[in-house]
């Protein structure tokens, strides 16, 4: 479990965070969303202890970061992959880190296979590629089998067998009861990975909720709906309230009404649903909901 209460930082006149409150909770992903420059790096490096905050606090598990007795087996993180001696290679890269912690040398070997990195464990980490990089970096965040993982942009450098690696990695370790906060630009994977979102503009928190929800609030959500009947169904759903469009394929796009108001009114007319699908993404809400706290806009051309 991690849990913020009034976190606050401040460099100079620039508020980087400002009075930040959330949890995150064991056995499930947590999405950390926000636009750039809204804080998310910094309440990550907050929680890890690298930087201290100017009010409020945060906690892993009851405790501050400097406080847990052995940090590495309680809480792992990537934040910079490439905050790595060049001239290291990957397995002793990984091996003093484990010295540091307490932890033993075949765990080295165990990560470096889990993340597919075992055919250039000795090569130099200056040669790595950047998804190489990240897969490192991510083995460095499992090497002390922490109960609490924090993730900044792991997917980026990725293909797309690393991608879905990683989403599977996130919920495997969710599923076993871990703490897995993730922060990412990818908001299709994301859709995808997380369970609950905790998102902050202008290091504000302003929404904490699960990701269906999080789309719901979205103003624009509109859905693709396919029926045995339209004619028959189109009369009901206005009534109700619903815009409708009739598309060239033979189906609906609705707004202002919800899938179940949609699903119920079919089936009080027996009219077969062959589709009803969510038309607004993730992307869609974050981009409504989000829009206000922008602080780098290209300009329109």
């Amino acid at each position: 479990m991690i849990e913020a209460r009034g976190l606050t930082k401040r460099f100079g006149d620039t508020v980087a965070v400002d009075d930040l409150t959330f949890n995150v909770a064991p056995g499930k992903v947590t999405g950390f969303l926000g636009p750039n420059g809204s804080g998310k790096s910094t309440t990550m490096s907050m929680i890890m202890g690298l930087n201290h905050p100017d009010a409020g606090s945060v906690t892993i598990s009851g405790k501050k970061y400097h406080d847990l007795r052995w940090p590495m087996r309680e809480v792992g993180a990537l934040l910079e992959a490439r905050a790595i001696h060049p001239g290291r290679s990957a397995y002793s890269h990984l091996w003093s880190l484990a010295q540091y912690g307490g932890i033993a040398k075949s765990r080295v070997e165990e990560v470096i296979d889990h993340v597919g990195l075992t055919s250039v464990a000795n090569r130099r980490v200056g040669k790595f590629s950047l998804g190489m990089g990240q897969r490192l970096g991510i083995a460095a965040a499992l090497l002390g089998d922490p109960a609490v993982v924090l993730l900044d942009e792991p997917v980026n450098g990725l293909d797309t067998e690393g991608i879905r690696w990683t989403r599977r990695l996130c919920r495997d370790l969710a599923a076993e009861g871990r703490t897995v906060f993730l922060s990412s630009h990818l908001m299709a994977e994301m859709a995808l990975t997380a369970d609950q979102l905790v998102v902050v503009g202008k290091g504000r928190l302003i929404a904490e909720l699960p990701v269906d929800d999080f789309v719901a609030c979205s103003s624009k959500r509109s859905f693709k709906v396919r029926a045995a009947n339209l004619d028959l169904l189109i009369p009901a759903l206005e009534d109700a309230g619903a815009l409708t469009i009739r598309e060239a394929n033979s189906s609906l796009t609705v707004t202002n009404v919800s899938a179940e108001t949609i699903g119920e009114l079919a089936l009080e007319q027996q009219n077969a649903l062959y589709e009803l699908t969510d038309l607004c993404s993730l992307e869609d809400a974050f981009m409504e909901l989000t829009e206000g706290v922008v602080e780098y806009r290209a300009a329109s051309r």
